[in-house]
């Protein structure tokens, strides 16, 4: 009689499956990466005839209702969401240790019961007294929600039904008891489980997932794909700011992201969040530059700091945080080609202030001028931001919305706008705007002779 289960190990890197263990993964080459997993095993001859399966009805697309989203409230958190949460959607919202995931989806469980929603928080970790006294003291009164400590999928899924919002924390502290919770086969199967619960009550669901320690989501990557929506929580936990980014979302952009405050009554969301990357101050130290980068719909004025040094080593250091360390040697070297600023004696620091972390282009033309300023050991003049993409031939591209960017930049009290000259837009009134067609050009207009 063949056994219920087998017993194989799977790689957590690629999810490569194995008959025995190994310390080196036979198809990605990664050294201790197998792991147990129990595969189950289909008896000869099962499965359901092809009779029995029921045929599939096509259905047109005007016929299918529209999906009627549920604000939580939180603003910051509705606008990575997409206006809210989809029903019968399963998203993943991970994140370092201690960064404040329990306490986001807390206070959206708060802020849904404050408006007569029926939510309900499994907590696999923490103890009932824990959480009711986290939710007392970010609500200040006894919380209106209902609570469950439960490390079985199975005993919340009758549940469900009804309810506007139920979260999961976490996935990886859930199990059935087969083998230890955490581990490949149990993350996917709870996560499995899960899903087909929501789908079938039409209830959002989120499940809280831990990290590795090189800061990827913990567990197989089928995880990711399984979900509906990735959110991950980002921020140092020495300073008080945190960043909420979508890296999936089926149901709306992945491009926006979302600011919070970190205080003693929990997460506030951030109104102005540009005044967090760029500290008001004038220009007027070498090095320094102001950019305007665009993260989803919401221009952010940033800071962009450049520290170039002499070195006495054969080999320069580059060292950047904030932005890639490669786009920062590539800018160096057409510096260097189409301006005949050289950077090969020098050490060359680089920082976003504020700790954003900048993937835009539009911030090369900016990020070059903060370059420029601190190898040549000269400030640009106050009250200019820049604007514009910077090519391998030293040209500087259009951006998208630069009309918006500049608006925002107006609006903190910039006087000047360096841009592309290939714009084709007319932005005269908002502010005055410089347009140059080359990097050389705008490092002329910058630092005149």
């Amino acid at each position: 009689m063949a056994k219920k289960n087998e017993t194989r190990f799977v790689c957590t890197s690629c999810g490569a499956p194995s008959s025995s263990w190994a310390g080196k993964c036979p198809r990605c080459g990664a050294w201790g990466s197998l792991e147990q997993d129990f595969a189950p095993r289909t008896a000869p001859g099962g499965g359901k005839a092809p009779g029995g399966v029921p045929q599939a009805r096509a259905v047109r697309a005007s016929e299918v209702p529209l999906l009627d989203r549920i604000p939580t409230g939180l603003d910051e958190l509705d606008r990575v969401l997409g206006g809210g949460f989809a029903p019968g959607s399963v998203s993943l919202l991970a994140g370092e240790p201690g960064i404040g995931k329990s306490t986001l989806l807390l206070q959206a469980c708060l802020a849904l019961a404050r408006r007569g929603r029926t939510v309900l928080y499994v907590s696999g970790e923490e103890s009932l007294e824990q959480v009711a006294s986290r939710a007392l003291r970010l609500d200040g009164q006894p919380p209106p929600l209902d609570l469950l400590a439960s490390g079985d999928p199975e005993e919340f899924m009758d549940l469900l039904p009804g309810r506007s919002l139920v979260v999961v924390d976490s996935v990886q502290a859930m199990g059935d008891g087969e083998s230890l919770p955490g581990t490949l086969s149990q993350v996917r199967g709870v996560a499995a489980r899960c899903i087909e619960g929501a789908k079938r009550s039409g209830v959002p669901l989120v499940l809280v997932g831990h990290v590795t320690k090189d800061g990827q989501i913990a567990g197989p990557k089928l995880l990711e794909h399984m979900v509906d929506v990735v959110l991950s929580f980002e921020g140092d936990r020495h300073t008080a700011y945190r960043i909420l980014r979508s890296s999936k979302n089926r149901f709306g952009s992945t491009d926006e992201i979302g600011v919070f405050e970190m205080g003693e009554e929990g997460l506030r969301p951030v109104a102005d969040a540009s005044l967090l990357f760029w500290n008001g101050a004038e220009g007027g130290v070498p090095g320094v530059a102001f950019g305007v980068t665009l993260e989803g719909s919401r221009p952010f004025v940033v800071e962009l700091q450049a520290l170039a040094c002499p070195t006495p080593f054969p080999y320069p250091k580059r060292t950047a945080r904030g932005v890639e360390v490669n786009r920062v040697q590539l800018l160096l070297a057409v510096l260097e080609k189409r301006c005949g600023l050289s950077a090969r004696t020098a050490d060359a620091y680089v920082n976003v202030a504020g700790g954003l972390a900048v993937r835009d282009p539009g911030a090369d033309l900016a990020l070059c001028a903060a370059l420029a300023s601190s190898l040549l050991d000269r400030p640009l003049s106050a009250g200019g931001c820049l604007v514009g993409e910077v090519g391998l031939a030293g040209e500087v591209r259009p951006c998208p919305r630069t009309g918006a960017r500049l608006r925002e930049a107006a609006r903190l009290g910039f006087t000047r706008g360096v841009v592309s000259s290939f714009e084709e837009k007319n932005f005269d009134g908002e502010l005055e705007v410089v347009r140059v067609g080359s990097l050389s050009e705008a490092l002329a207009a910058l630092f005149p002779r």
